[in-house]
């Protein structure tokens, strides 16, 4: 596996606002009058929103669907779950990335991150496998973690699939970084596993009792403001959970023999503490850490079509890149 060195932790200059690229700002300005001028979300029933979300009306952009992709089926737990499969179609497959869809564990789905898991299988040579899990408030946890589990735990063992597995990596983003340091820690601490060689980890929600960059955040529509991240957690969290429980709030857990990570965030997501918090602890741990520190860059900025956002998922790719070869010499 590859060495380490000591994280390039972000200096006080990457958070102010002279580090700001014009373009950046003035995206951030294009998303805060667009939401601000929105429909308040949450005067409607969640069905209606995943509509909207899905037709193009959402806080992202809408990815095509790739007319390439298989859906499997998982056998939950009495249910079945979908997992959307996209293999490389330029180059040999070396591996597979089990993803894990953002939406506040609430909304979202595998198809709408087609565009981008796209880019990863040609980029890197992953086959990627996305985790359609149940979504709160109809499922509330640990329905979603469950189901992300069984998904992993099929990815890695059973024979009904021909999906490569010399190497693995987990990630996802907001909702789906969190579900996926959970994965990690449910397949270690339950199952005596440690298969996944790298997490990619974007603008993860780890602390559901709210950070103080949460907390503190306010009012402000870019992406997500306070309000947003604690309805989503008042869907998710239904049966009076401990917000502090490794299960809940992985921040909290051990996190001793976890895989090497990058953690990525802007400086003007509400999720930085928590970004800057788990780095820290992993890296506390003795996992190999990797940063992406963004000035200026809103929540899952990956998701627009700008300069910062090429940047960042280049670093990503590159990093998954570097953890198979690391991997192969190993």
């Amino acid at each position: 596996m590859a060495k380490f060195a000591d994280p390039q932790w972000p200096n006080a200059e990457t958070f102010s606002e002279a580090a700001i690229a014009p373009e950046v700002r003035e995206h951030n300005a294009a998303i805060l009058d667009r939401l601000s001028q929105a429909p308040d979300i949450w005067k409607y029933e969640l069905p209606l929103i995943r509509t909207a979300r899905a037709a193009g009306r959402g806080s992202f952009p809408i990815s095509a669907s790739d007319p390439h992709a298989e859906v499997h089926m998982v056998d939950g737990d009495g249910h079945s779950i979908p997992v959307r499969v996209l293999r490389p179609r330029a180059r040999a497959a070396r591996g597979a990335y089990l993803h894990i869809h953002g939406g506040g564990w609430v909304m979202g789905t595998p198809s709408e991150m087609d565009h981008r898991m796209r880019q990863i299988a040609e980029n890197t040579g992953l086959v990627t496998v996305s985790v359609d899990y149940r979504l709160a408030p109809e499922h509330p946890y640990p329905a979603a973690p469950d189901d992300c589990e069984a998904a992993a735990l099929w990815l890695i063992a059973s024979t009904a699939h021909d999906i490569p597995r010399e190497f693995l990596a987990i990630g996802g983003e907001s909702a789906g970084a969190h579900l996926s340091a959970v994965t990690l820690l449910r397949l270690r601490d339950r199952h005596g596993l440690w298969p996944f060689r790298a997490a990619n980890l974007v603008a993860g929600c780890y602390d559901l009792g709210g950070t103080p960059s949460v907390r503190n955040w306010g009012k402000d529509k870019l992406i997500l403001n306070t309000r947003d991240i604690f309805k989503f957690t008042e869907n998710f969290l239904q049966g009076g959970e401990d917000t502090r429980s490794a299960d809940v709030s992985p921040l909290y857990a051990a996190l001793d023999r976890m895989p090497p990570a990058l953690f990525s965030c802007g400086t003007k997501d509400l999720l930085i503490d928590d970004t800057m918090m788990m780095a820290q602890r992993w890296h506390a741990a003795g996992n190999g850490v990797e940063l992406g520190i963004y000035p200026g860059g809103c929540h899952v900025f990956q998701g627009f079509d700008t300069a910062l956002a090429e940047e960042s998922l280049s670093q990503m790719d590159g990093f998954l890149n570097r953890m198979i070869e690391a991997s192969a010499q190993a």
